[in-house]
């Protein structure tokens, strides 16, 4: 399948009505341009997975192409026995706690650097806001994500792929490598410590949260499809 046939609309029906397991089949008999399906179908979960690990934006996007391009490389490991959402999810944890942990040397060797000035990493001013977050016109969307932001790790990408993605419990665990009763223990802890700082106005926006915008759709998919395709 060309780029042109790509370009002028490949999502369209009949395709975009298969299930993924019927859409990796045919990738794997050597349709590759429809690997865009699955990235159109799927990039609020992998967004959404990866900012709840690495919460530096100008990395998420990152996170997110190698993560596809990952995918794309070992899709002949996947079993149609799971579903390939859980399969991907798994994939996107993976390469955003690799990537959680390259920043964080990098940080450390930065502030080990900075130390006769007395300079920190953590206590350096933060960073201007993305452009999606300046995008949300809701101030409590803003303290939801800020609030959200602030959770320690391993509560974090627990409630994000929970809470916001509305992942089940198994799902959670399977992308987390954790068993579904410490996936219940950290959300409980999560939404307690999210309580504290926003009260009851959770439960009406969290579904609303860390959405990623048609913009950045299409950029993460174009840099993907470059990759795998030409």
């Amino acid at each position: 399948m060309s780029m042109d046939t790509l370009q002028a609309g490949i999502a369209e029906p009949p395709y975009s009505t298969l299930p993924d397991a019927e859409i990796v089949r045919r990738i794997q008999a050597g349709d590759r341009a429809l690997f865009e399906i699955l990235m159109r179908r799927h990039n609020q979960r992998v967004y959404r997975a990866a900012r709840a690990i690495v919460s530096d934006e100008s990395e998420v996007e990152d996170v997110m192409q190698q993560a596809y391009i990952n995918a794309f490389t070992h899709l002949h490991q996947f079993e149609a026995r799971s579903l390939f959402s859980t399969w991907l999810t798994r994939i996107v944890v993976n390469e955003a706690v690799a990537r959680r942990q390259r920043l964080r040397l990098a940080e450390s060797r930065l502030e080990t650097f900075d130390e006769n000035r007395g300079d920190s990493m953590e206590t350096m001013p933060s960073a201007q806001a993305s452009p999606e977050q300046q995008a949300y016109s809701q101030e409590l969307l803003q303290v939801l994500e800020q609030a959200v932001d602030a959770l320690p790790d391993s509560y974090r990408s627990v409630f994000v792929l929970r809470d916001v993605e509305g992942l089940s419990t198994s799902e959670t665990g399977d992308g987390l490598g954790l068993g579904e009763e410490a996936v219940k223990t950290r959300l409980h802890r999560a939404r307690a410590m999210l309580r504290r700082s926003i009260s009851e106005r959770l439960g009406a926006v969290s579904s609303s949260a860390f959405q990623f915008h048609a913009k950045r759709c299409d950029r993460v998919v174009s840099a993907v499809l470059q990759a795998i395709v030409l």
